[in-house]
């Protein structure tokens, strides 16, 4: 199908509504092994968030007197703002913006849980579909530990953000296996990279820290699905096909560069402290700027960084774009980087961790089974 602008059989697919294209007898048969590596790691990477052994929800926290990340993380307290606030207020407002991040990760991955079961719904290759089955699965995982971590700080999570709302709805919806594929599996996983590598690095909470490095060790996987449909497919787009996906990419990239944090999503925040969210947009602005922006933009695990290397890498950006992204990073020290992105090496370190408890854990024998009734 010429709107999926696949070259590679693994990557076929068809309509949402074609049901009737699964149960072709020939399909059974056309399995590809271009996924048969990161579907057999997908034990090795096993962990469950109802599993103490893994991760404990219940390690205490003092919020009141400790901020989740550190103060200067959090773009309003290098502002105005923080003149406004005593102590304890800085410290509350910090853990306020944290809720509301790590609420958009939770909808990120239900997100990313429902694109992925819609992979199911029209990838015709066995492979492809066992693959993002499993990646569903996962996803899941994801969704409960997120969930588990918000309800023992907060409670219940923050309303989702009107941009990553939109974009979610888009790629989830879209029957454009590519943009399905480039906008989740690369640019909002790698985004997911970059904030659990940040998270990994330097929050004061170890149960947080323990959440991401074990997403992470899913995470990892998941990007690489896009990695190999950018192998088999770019090289083989026609000069069209190919602008269609760079331009859209770097819609999507500028979208959500300008839009994702903007203090107007936050404002159900800003109202405990009796802060006018337009007054904190203004103040940010005041001491954030472009070039506070291209700072940040050096830092190996910058979400935004993260993104343009992940594009580049996957030959999306060419020449032409190229110029859109040169305003914020390097774009010959990014190449010179390698594909390797943010979170890789934790995740192969937190495998070796997953092996060695998953090796001990019990196997379930016959009388462990529940009988069926009669």
């Amino acid at each position: 199908m010429a709107q999926q602008i696949t070259y590679d059989k693994a990557y076929d697919a068809v309509g949402p509504e074609d049901f009737s294209a699964m149960l072709e007898v020939p399909r059974y048969g056309r399995r590809s092994d271009a996924f048969d590596g990161i579907i057999s790691a997908t034990h090795d990477h096993f962990w469950d968030p109802l599993d103490k052994a893994y991760i404990d929800f219940e390690m205490p926290f003092d919020m009141a007197t400790t901020p989740i990340v550190p103060l200067d993380m959090v773009l309003e307290l290098r502002s105005a703002v923080r003149d406004r606030l005593d102590g304890r207020q800085q410290i509350q407002l910090a853990n306020d913006v944290t809720h509301w991040s790590v609420s958009n990760l939770l909808h990120g991955e239900q997100g990313a849980l429902s694109l992925s079961a819609s992979l199911c719904h029209i990838l015709l290759d066995p492979g492809a579909q066992e693959y993002a089955a499993n990646q569903a699965r996962e996803e899941a995982r994801h969704v409960t530990g997120f969930t588990r971590y918000i309800a023992k700080r907060w409670g219940e999570p923050l309303p989702v953000g009107k941009t990553i709302r939109t974009v979610l709805a888009d790629l989830v919806s879209t029957p454009e296996v590519y943009k399905k594929i480039v906008g989740m599996q690369m640019l909002i996983e790698g985004l997911a990279m970059g904030s659990f590598a940040t998270l990994n690095a330097k929050t004061n909470d170890p149960v947080l820290r323990r959440l991401v490095q074990l997403v992470m060790s899913d995470e990892a996987f998941h990007h690489r699905f896009g990695r190999i449909w950018a192998a088999k497919t770019i090289r083989h787009l026609s000069e069209d096909e190919h602008r269609k996906v760079e331009d859209w990419a770097a819609q999507l990239f500028q979208m959500l560069l300008f839009n994702l944090i903007n203090a107007e999503q936050k404002q159900v925040i800003y109202g405990k402290y009796g802060l006018d969210w337009q007054w904190v947009r203004d103040a940010v602005k005041e001491t954030f700027g472009d070039e506070e922006r291209r700072a940040q933009l050096k830092e190996n695990t910058n979400i935004f960084r993260v993104l343009i290397k992940t594009l580049l890498h996957a030959g999306i950006i060419t020449s032409r774009t190229a110029p859109l992204y040169a305003v914020w990073v390097d774009m010959k020290e990014l190449e010179a980087e390698g594909d390797g992105i943010p979170g890789d090496v934790v995740a192969e370190e937190m495998l070796v961790v997953l092996r060695e408890i998953n090796a001990r854990r019990r196997r379930i024998s016959s009388k462990d089974m529940i009988p069926a009734t009669v």
